[in-house]
């Protein structure tokens, strides 16, 4: 007797297939199957039985001991929906079951004996009392130990939990504290760790050895079968929204999963994202743990480092306390501009301008890595000599090594931390007054806790601020926030703040408060943008430049004869050309999401790549 079963293809685009067994298998197992022309078999989850179709149907060759529960189904057939992907590529998000590990059955008594504060109190029991909810907590105001509290109670009634961090957040100040609390019974998981760590991890997950996994945005994926609390740490971080297919995001899955599954979910940010704010109850922690006095001065000349931001660097050095310096770009200069003519250095596969890494002597392209050397003169009008436009943090670095030539200056960015190891060197170094100044990039905002800074630099903020975005200010505030909030953890600190904005800036850090600048933004918002309408852009990418205009005119023209949606945008993508292939966007919006996914899964183009609930 045959047994006939459509099956998810793990990490292909195509629709469901049909195969046969002739044995009877477990909605939900991993099998292998073979594909036509392909010599190595795919794997592939089987998501129902069928009746016997009229053509002819392969045989599954393996059956494995693997398998995806029926919550992970439910959450990838979601997924998959919502986020325009098929089913096999947002099933590829999630670590299978193992039926051959057994599950270890202990109770553990876990004791944090952390004292929380009457404020602290109140936050923790309307956590447990909502089922989702935001803890809204200023930077410094101890969220951490009212997670790690909501942590231990759920373990200790013999539960898992999840505690999610963007990866540059996974600091060793986190993995000590939960160590200290949790020892052998935590993991941390990101990218970063060995495959044959994460092999360990999985094993251990599912025999209940690991009742508590910290870690990056893909750690949401990992089978732990006793799951009742999920936490998003810094939610309002955009590291969370995936940039491949599914381009699902991190915390609005993490509240659909609390959702589905019945289990308790905590967010927790000093600037939440509006659409959290908007739509979780939340509860304000305002009071610092540490009695904090901040000073912010700002500076509106346009040289990179002021006579006044040096004077202040000196004397806070001198005072031997330490300096952060923050930028929002990385590397040495954004770009390099021609004398003669006016033209930067574009890379020949991208329509973007080039990188200059001056430690590698080189150029480099930061969308598709291609690299060169730095040339003599302009590649555009051969004469002119190009110079450089707009400072990075090897530039910075260069400029305070001769300025302050006996202290001590490291760069924190992705191009000088890559590893795991070289990010608990630096931090380690840094806290142990080892290093003068930090330069770096986003990567100095998440919520490292730095113990003797007493000044923070900021360069470059307007930069974010005029961005073409809706979300250009609330990510330029957010932003000078979760900087400002690095400085001056323990007593007094100052923030110096280079902008030609200060009016902007000033109104809500000295006269008002995030939650007020939330208020004002959705009242800005409203009958245009999140969280009031859903938004999605549709993007055309391809290496033949006039066949990817014609698929753009088509879908342009359907689009903008439905009534039920709206196009706000239909142009060539701002960068038009990357890795060799010519892009055109279109936006649409809808305040209702079902019109505007009918209208998302009726695009059939190969060219095309849909982005859900876009933060662009």
């Amino acid at each position: 007797m045959s047994f006939f079963y459509e099956l998810a293809l793990l990490k292909s685009p195509l629709d469901n297939l049909t195969y046969c067994s002739d044995e009877k298998i477990e909605i939900g197992t991993l099998v292998e199957v073979s594909l036509q022309r392909r010599k190595v078999l795919s794997k592939a989850v089987i998501i129902k039985e069928v009746e016997k179709p009229t053509f002819k149907c392969t045989t599954i060759q393996t059956i494995t001991n693997q398998f995806y529960s029926k919550e992970m189904l439910k959450i990838a057939s979601f997924t998959s929906m919502y986020y325009v992907s098929s089913l096999g590529e947002a099933l590829s998000l999630f670590i299978p079951f193992d039926k051959t590990i057994d599950n270890k059955d202990e109770n553990e008594n876990f004791e944090s004996n952390i004292e929380l504060s009457k404020e602290q109190e109140e936050a923790y029991e309307f956590c447990l009392k909502n089922k989702q909810s935001l803890l809204f907590a200023n930077t410094g105001a101890g969220k951490t130990e009212i997670y790690i509290k909501a942590i231990e109670e759920h373990l200790n009634s013999g539960n898992q939990a999840i505690l999610l961090m963007p990866e540059i957040s996974l600091t060793p100040q986190m993995q000590k504290r939960l160590e200290k609390v949790f020892k052998e019974k935590v993991a941390i998981w990101h990218s970063k760790i060995t495959k044959k760590r994460k092999d360990e991890i999985i094993k251990k997950v599912l025999s209940n050895e690991i009742k508590l996994v910290a870690g990056a945005r893909s750690a949401l994926f990992l089978p732990l079968e006793k799951l009742s609390l999920i936490i998003v740490d810094e939610e309002h971080d955009e590291s969370y929204k995936s940039d491949s297919k599914p381009r699902y995001n991190t915390k609005d899955l993490a509240l659909y999963i609390s959702k589905t599954l019945d289990i308790q979910a905590i967010l927790g940010s000093a600037t939440p994202s509006l659409n959290t704010y908007h739509k979780v109850p939340f509860y304000r922690l305002s009071k610092t743990y540490f009695d904090t006095k901040k000073i912010i001065n700002y500076d509106d000349s346009t040289s990179s480092l002021s006579s006044k931001i040096v004077n202040k660097i000196k004397s806070t050095i001198e005072q031997n306390h330490q300096v952060i310096i923050f930028l929002p770009t990385r590397a040495n200069y954004k770009y390099q501009v021609c004398t003669t003519c006016g033209s930067s250095v574009e890379c020949p596969f991208c329509s973007v301008s080039m990188s200059l890494h001056k430690n590698a002597l080189a150029l480099k392209c930061h969308y598709c890595g291609y690299t060169q050397q730095i040339p003599k003169s302009c590649p555009s009008c051969n004469t002119g000599v190009i110079h450089n436009l707009r400072v990075g943090t090897a530039q910075i670095e260069e400029e305070l090594n001769f300025i302050f030539e006996d202290k001590t200056i490291k760069r924190f960015d992705r191009d000088e931390v890559k590893t795991d190891k070289e990010l608990r060197k630096v931090l380690e170094d840094f806290n142990s007054n080892k290093i003068d100044i930090l330069v770096g990039t986003q990567m100095l905002s998440k919520g490292h806790d730095y113990h003797n800074v007493k000044l923070a630099v900021v360069l470059g903020i307007d930069s974010i601020l005029k961005m073409n975005s809706y979300k250009a200010r609330e990510r330029a505030l957010s932003l000078l926030i979760q900087i400002s909030g690095r400085s001056g953890r323990k007593g007094a600190g100052e923030v110096i703040i280079q902008t030609q904005n200060k009016e902007f800036f000033d109104f809500y850090l000295n006269n008002r408060d995030y939650k007020e600048f939330l208020d004002e933004e959705l009242t800005f918002r409203e009958d245009l943008y999140p969280p009031y309408y859903k938004l999605a852009k549709i993007l055309f990418a391809h290496t033949n430049g006039l066949k990817v205009k014609d698929e753009f005119d088509k879908y342009t023209n359907i689009l903008k004869t439905n009534e039920n949606i709206e196009v706000v945008g239909a142009n060539q993508s701002p960068i038009f050309k990357l890795a060799n292939k010519y892009r055109y966007e279109i936006m649409v919006r809808s305040k209702n999401v079902k019109p505007l996914l009918e209208v998302l899964h009726s695009i059939e183009s190969p060219m095309v790549s849909i982005d859900m609930d876009t933060i662009y």
